[in-house]
């Protein structure tokens, strides 16, 4: 019998023969030096490079319960993986065993319904496919290869959460397997308190193996595109954004990208490598108004690029994706704000005269809209007054520049910090900032979350993620 030397969760390890770990598997087992491991340990951001002992590839819901069966008996170091694009790199695991679900990426739409169940390996690509052959969407992230899993644990926004709610506010059901190897269904009438934590509290009560989520009609085409201005405007188009958001309605969502201009083919070879604001726009409403809702917007400063028209959906979710291509070195530091105040812009502008490498950007992201309309208590995500969210995107090729990236990002973390609220969307929270956890990412709702950490996961198997140590326990509930 094959032997294979695991981590534990205490440092140590155990024996597991490979035998055992592929007894009743449908999915295939990936060790160091198979043809298929790298692959599947590999993730978006290229900092992390973590080597698990061994690696199993769910097929069926069931491989995932025999996975974290495994884990829970011997005390295994337990990585999870959807899509692996979580800036923290929490996907895989040093010597341990890494869960890789990525095979499981079947969407199932019911139109009529208006719903789908989507397996907890799809990406939003996937998503996104399939629920716009039938002019129907739900809200999701900007990066077409992010995976649907993770977001959604985490909260989830993207065009279409000012006029739908965050992911999990679409949320109808999950299927879990929890830390006792159990598959459950959480959702508002089962296991509804497993529902509330799942909803923002990330993957620290269990394994989701599906998510059924609530649809809309979108599409196929909507209004959307970029209006980009020369840096020097930069101080009058983020004043002047920041009036044109307050009065927008919820089926336009503009975010801002400052950095240096790629080569975009409507831009000017002399533009191309000079920083510049950009406005990225997307209006969901209908065409007739769309100039209405736009006029605000295009009536500020005077823009070296305005391509904003029609444009398919599905298009627009993948717009952004060179500019989060896989395989860079990548570190994030991110805020929220209520409000984007003078001394901020200043904080920004000087930040972006000091970018350390041609793809590092400063994104905001408006929100308000729906997602405010939500109660903080009713899911575990907390922010729901925030208005904007900076997400600061560090980029870069070479490891020998790690030092200055990742200072110039704190940098501006630092100095931006006195606007902001002290809060943060988990998602965006990279490895270093477990310290965040508590009263940054949850507030109010993290001594609920630590209870029912207790009830489903009281010996934290599922620790590798922005974890919420488990605390006094408390009663069942729905």
């Amino acid at each position: 019998m094959t032997q294979i030397a695991v981590k534990t969760m205490d440092g140590g390890t155990a024996n597991v023969t490979l035998e055992t770990v592929r007894s009743g598997l449908k999915g295939p087992v990936c060790l160091p030096g198979e043809p298929a491991y790298d692959d599947a340990r590999t993730l978006w951001n290229a900092m992390i490079d973590k080597r698990p002992a061994l690696i199993v590839r769910a097929a069926v819901p069931n491989d995932v319960v025999l996975a974290v069966k495994l884990a829970a008996q011997h005390g295994l170091l337990l990585a999870v993986r959807g899509g692996g694009h979580n800036i923290a790199g929490n996907a895989v695991c040093e010597g341990g065993l890494m869960l890789d679900l990525s095979l499981m990426r079947a969407v199932k739409v019911n139109a009529s319904a208006r719903t789908a169940v989507v397996e907890a390996g799809a990406k939003l690509a996937d998503l996104d496919t399939a629920t716009q052959a039938h002019g129907l969407a739900t809200p999701v992230g900007i990066n077409s290869t992010t995976g649907v899993g993770g977001l959604t644990l985490g909260g989830g926004f993207g065009w279409i959460s000012r006029k739908h709610g965050l992911t999990i506010d679409n949320l109808i059901s999950a299927d879990v397997v929890t830390a006792s190897g159990e598959l459950v269904k959480a959702s508002a009438e089962e296991n509804a308190d497993l529902f509330w934590a799942i909803r923002g509290g990330g993957g620290n009560f269990g394994v989701v193996t599906s998510f059924t989520l609530k649809l809309h009609p979108v599409g196929p085409e909507v209004t959307a595109g970029l209006i980009v201005y020369p840096f020097a405007q930069a101080k009058e188009v983020l004043a002047a954004y920041r009036r044109a958001v307050a009065g927008a309605p919820d089926e336009l969502c503009c975010w801002v990208v400052i950095r240096k201009a790629p080569p975009l083919p409507f831009l000017a070879t002399e533009v191309h490598g000079t920083e510049v604001v950009i406005l990225a726009l997307c209006y969901t409403g209908d065409p007739a108004s769309a100039s209405k809702a736009l006029a605000p917007f295009k009536a500020i400063g005077k823009p070296i690029a305005d391509v904003i028209g029609p444009s398919p959906f599905a298009g627009w979710q993948t717009a952004f994706d060179p500019l989060l291509a896989f395989g860079e070195r990548n570190y994030w530091k991110s805020h929220d704000f209520m409000e984007l105040s003078d001394g901020l812009l200043d904080v920004l502008v000087g930040a972006v005269k000091r970018l350390p490498t041609p793809h590092c950007e400063i994104f905001i992201a408006s929100l308000g809209g729906a997602i405010n309309r939500v109660p903080a208590d009713a899911t575990a995500y907390p922010h729901r007054s925030v208005e904007f969210v900076m997400n600061v995107h560090t980029r870069w090729s070479d490891p020998s520049e790690d030092d200055r990236c990742i200072a110039w990002a704190r940098g501006l973390y630092d100095t931006a910090a006195p606007f902001a609220t002290g809060g943060v969307y988990v998602n965006f929270m990279p490895a270093d900032e477990a310290a965040r956890v508590r009263t940054g990412a949850y507030g109010p709702n993290y001594e609920r979350l630590a209870k029912l950490k207790a009830k489903y996961d009281p010996k934290n198997l599922f620790r590798l993620n922005q974890n919420v140590a488990p605390g006094a326990t408390v009663p069942a509930r729905g």
